[in-house]
């Protein structure tokens, strides 16, 4: 639903409020009630968003800080205008409180109102899109992926997450899905294309970007098979890189990413529309990435 309907219509919205306890010494205790109530009284009446704490009011009218912050906003509906120079310690207590449900399918989480759109957009259970032709499906990650497997034949490796993994890649197959042993590793997608006579080669995470997710790290590397002279040291082409998210994957270009491995041919295995890539890779989960 977007922003510009969302005046008109209603929201289920978790409101956490404190009462009084029956007979209790007058003792607090804190007590969740479900309410409806109209989403306009949770919106800045100048911008239209969903209000944040701080929020300022004059005349009993409020706004956003960031209006105020913009431009200094005055009042458009006190007689005499005005600027908004007093803090409204109840609606801020009011819009911090006020939750609503992650519509995502199986997520059970609440967030705060006015902090729904950015958790949509980096919910675990946001949905993945498949870019196959003629195919409209979107899902969680672990539906996105079962699809593709199931329904589009995409080849997979199960790979261990933290350690070195021996692949043999066609050059022939465009990208190949990449699945972690353990339950809490995400699916990540090899992609690889064409960059002249070499062949580009790097990874993604089938996800939605949220950066207080955890974050991977992936080195990629190829060795040229051993010369034939005794003397000579095999070449090596690697990279380190950021692993990326996406929640469409099939639409990821490797030669567009901000890193990958560039394999020349001379590296390659096999024949004609059999050559392979001797590729090792290994994912890290990282805490940061500097």
């Amino acid at each position: 639903m977007e922003e510009g309907d969302q005046s008109a219509k209603k929201a289920s919205l978790h409101i956490q409020v404190k009462q009084e306890a029956n007979g209790g010494g007058g003792a607090v205790v804190a007590t969740e009630v479900k309410m409806d109530m109209e989403m306009s009284l949770l919106h800045c009446p100048i911008c239209s968003r969903p209000l944040k704490p701080p929020v300022f009011c004059k005349g009993g009218h409020i706004a956003c800080a960031s209006c105020i912050a913009a431009a200094g906003e005055e009042c458009r509906k006190c007689e005499h205008g005005g600027c908004f120079d007093v803090r409204n310690a109840a609606m801020d207590a009011i819009v911090s409180s006020a939750r609503t449900r992650c519509p995502h399918e199986g997520c059970q989480r609440h967030v705060a109102y006015h902090e729904l759109s950015d958790h949509r957009s980096a919910c675990p259970h946001a949905p993945c899109l498949c870019t196959e032709p003629g195919c409209g499906f979107a899902g969680s990650p672990p539906a996105l992926v079962a699809h593709l497997i199931a329904q589009h034949s995409w080849p997979v490796e199960t790979v261990q997450y933290g350690r070195a993994n021996r692949l043999q890649v066609p050059t022939s197959e465009p990208r190949r899905l990449l699945l972690g042993e353990a339950e809490d590793d995400p699916a990540c997608l090899l992609v690889l294309g064409a960059l002249g006579e070499a062949t580009a080669m790097s990874v993604v995470c089938i996800r939605a970007a949220a950066p207080w997710r955890p974050q991977y790290a992936c080195k990629m590397w190829a060795t040229m098979p051993t010369p034939a002279a005794a003397d000579s040291r095999a070449e090596i082409a690697q990279v380190e890189m950021k692993v990326e998210s996406s929640t469409s994957p099939g639409a990821v270009v490797a030669v567009d990413e901000a890193s990958f491995l560039t394999v020349p041919p001379r590296y390659l295995l096999g024949d004609g529309a059999s050559k392979t890539v001797p590729l090792s890779i290994r994912v890290d989960k990282i805490s940061s990435w500097s």
